[in-house]
């Protein structure tokens, strides 16, 4: 019988280390979710911008760059024909 008491020991001792181990998983996976949980609401709270919503307005801003170029360059060339009534320094730059 002293065999068997030294392994019950160990055997109970290794369920302990099993069921801390466990517990200690749970507490982990449960502060993670706090963590998360609590950036995700401070990151709202900053009313940050999403990055497809980034993307679709800096494409309409260098879409609109191309067209008041565009248009510059229009008006240049109408001037040029009505024979210069203007100088392109006599009109302020709109950038």
């Amino acid at each position: 019988m002293t065999n068997r008491g030294p392994n019950r020991m160990l055997d109970e001792f290794a369920r302990m280390m099993t069921d801390a181990a466990g517990a200690a998983q749970g507490v982990r996976r449960e502060m993670e979710t706090v963590f998360r949980t609590q950036g995700e609401r401070f990151i709202n709270q900053m009313d940050l911008v999403q990055r497809e919503e980034f993307e679709v307005v800096r494409e309409m801003a260098a879409k609109a760059r191309m067209e008041n170029e565009a248009l510059k360059k229009r008006i240049a060339d109408l001037e040029a024909k009505l024979g210069g009534g203007v100088k392109p320094a006599d009109v302020p730059d709109a950038m």
